[in-house]
């Protein structure tokens, strides 16, 4: 008996890790393949399992999750730029995830996620969160190019819905517990403001989660964060440039140096750089520089948004998308971000954009 009971309680442990995503393309590329990816700890996206579509454009993923739960991707058809769907898994789950399994000509697609499970609920309301901030800065944008003079206004509101935005999010995150979405939840959170709520998480996580690899890399990377805070030195970046060669962070010491970190599919990023143009013809011989990082992997579509934006100060990219060295360094995980140095190379401050870094380089030159 007490074998066959410990036989019961192990064949329910591995039931528990065991996960069905019952996916469904609206739209399929004939010969294409729909696949599963794992993202480990650092970032790093693998492969695990594929499928080819049936004749009712689905298919089917079975296993065990890893490492007591993941982060994983629906990639449909593996395509140059293809629509990726993300599911958090901790075993026991069984998910449907139906996709347009293609990106319009913006780089834009939609997709719905079913199943009664925290991370999948949580996951939607962030999201839900999120969409309606981008509507809302969609709509600043087009007002501010119809009439630059309500800038003024527009970035008034901006902070105060950002503000209201970053409050929803903090209310979600105790009904979290120690689940996993409250890990993807800080990718949602400005570090420069909320450290007490990342370190929050990070306790709560460390507790409940103390071996999970990606819990002990968001606590390592937000002891590393710590370190890039306002009067620390600025770490070092030293990565190529669009002509070829490196170039040096520290190369630019005897200037006001913003480091900008964008990338050409960022949405939010796209819509700030004429922002930041007008900012940089501004200041740029008062001694203000700009050394933009970018997150890109396609190095074409990274010289064609500097081209088409008309970003005309200095740009590096290793394009290793979210495993940038610049980006690790900065323990940078979301964009927009940037950091603002003094001549000597400290950071001045983090998170400047629109308004706000405008008013802060006014002070800064007011006398130059």
């Amino acid at each position: 008996m007490k074998l066959l009971g410990y036989l019961l309680l192990f064949a329910t442990a591995l039931q528990a890790q065991n996960f069905e995503l019952r996916v469904q393309a609206k739209t399929l590329i004939p010969g294409k393949k729909i696949y599963l990816e794992y993202v480990n700890e650092q970032g790093k996206v693998v492969k695990v399992d594929s499928a080819t579509p049936s004749a009712e454009q689905k298919v089917s993923f079975k296993g065990q999750v890893k490492d007591q739960g993941a982060f994983y991707l629906v990639n449909f058809f593996d395509t140059p730029k293809p629509q990726k769907v993300l599911v958090i898994l901790e075993g026991g789950e069984t998910i449907d995830v139906e996709a347009d399994g293609v990106n319009d000509e913006e780089g834009k697609s939609n997709f719905t996620l079913k199943g009664d499970y925290p991370n999948v609920k949580f996951m939607l309301e962030l999201m839900a969160i999120s969409k309606e901030m981008e509507k809302k800065v969609r709509k600043w944008n087009q007002e501010i190019q119809v009439d630059p003079k309500q800038e003024k206004r527009i970035q008034a509101e901006f902070t105060q819905a950002q503000a209201a935005s970053t409050a929803k999010i903090k209310e979600l995150i105790p009904q979290m517990g120690s689940h996993l979405v409250a890990l993807w939840a800080t990718n949602f959170l400005p570090a420069e403001k909320e450290m007490a709520s990342l370190e929050d998480i990070a306790n709560r996580l460390a507790k409940a989660r103390p071996n999970h690899p990606q819990v002990k890399q968001f606590v390592a990377n937000l002891q590393r964060l710590q370190g890039v805070n306002e009067g620390a030195m600025a770490p070092e970046i030293n990565l190529a440039t669009p002509e070829g060669p490196n170039l040096a962070l520290s190369s630019l010491r005897g200037k006001y140096v913003l480091i900008d970190f964008w990338a050409s599919w960022c949405g939010p990023c796209r819509r700030e750089n004429p922002n930041v143009a007008k900012t940089y013809a501004a200041y740029k011989d008062k001694g203000f520089e700009i050394y933009g990082v970018s997150l890109d992997q396609d190095r074409e579509a990274w010289l064609k948004a500097i081209e088409k934006d008309q970003l005309v100060w200095k740009h590096v990219s290793d394009l290793k998308y979210w495993s940038s060295a610049g980006a690790q360094a900065y323990q940078v995980n979301s964009i927009p971000q940037t950091f603002l140095l003094d001549k000597e190379g400290r950071i001045l401050a983090k998170g400047l954009r629109g308004a706000a870094l405008d008013q802060y380089l006014a002070q800064l030159f007011k006398d130059k």
